[in-house]
């Protein structure tokens, strides 16, 4: 079990904003799990102080509230894609439109509306740059796109999604 980012097809605000309160407990609970998510729920309930069915039904409440999500993190360019890419867009209109547009596209993992040189940050894997050149063609077709900017990871040297919590 390890925590991951929120995928772009589900919407959230800021942390802090989505009306989702977490107490010491459940936070406890989310950084045992950013330290190690395969623990068992015996384990995780002896580390914070709760029967394993207690953590299991606290588990599932965050899964379910959208405050976490447990999946194995992988390095695409360790499973055989070629391109792991940043895409940094440039937009006229509404931000949240064209957001919504580019998470509709299927390849593209991660969507975030950013401030900065770009408006749009996002992230895709692909298995050639045939491929690449095709999902570049359709980002740059969304409406209001004006610009895009390619940012093509070479190694991965750290990732993490172990930043405890507030």
């Amino acid at each position: 079990m390890t925590e991951q980012r929120e995928p772009a097809s589900r919407q959230r605000g800021a942390p802090g904003r989505g009306g989702v309160h977490l107490d010491e407990t459940a936070k406890q609970i989310i950084e045992q799990l950013q330290r190690d998510g395969r623990m068992s729920y015996a384990a995780l309930g002896k580390a914070v102080g709760l029967s394993e069915a207690a953590v299991r039904q606290r588990v599932q409440k965050l899964l379910d509230a959208g405050v976490m999500q447990i999946v194995g993190v992988t390095d695409p360019l360790m499973l055989g894609f070629s391109r792991q890419v940043m895409i940094g867009v440039k937009c006229g209109g509404d931000l949240e439109t064209v957001a919504d547009a580019l998470a509709a596209i299927e390849e593209i993992d991660y969507v975030v509306i950013a401030a900065g040189s770009f408006d749009i940050l996002v992230e895709l894997v692909c298995e050639t740059d045939e491929q690449l050149l095709g999902l570049l063609g359709r980002i740059r077709a969304v409406p209001n796109v004006t610009g895009t900017e390619s940012f093509v990871y070479l190694k991965l040297r750290k990732q993490t999604y172990s930043w405890g919590t507030r």
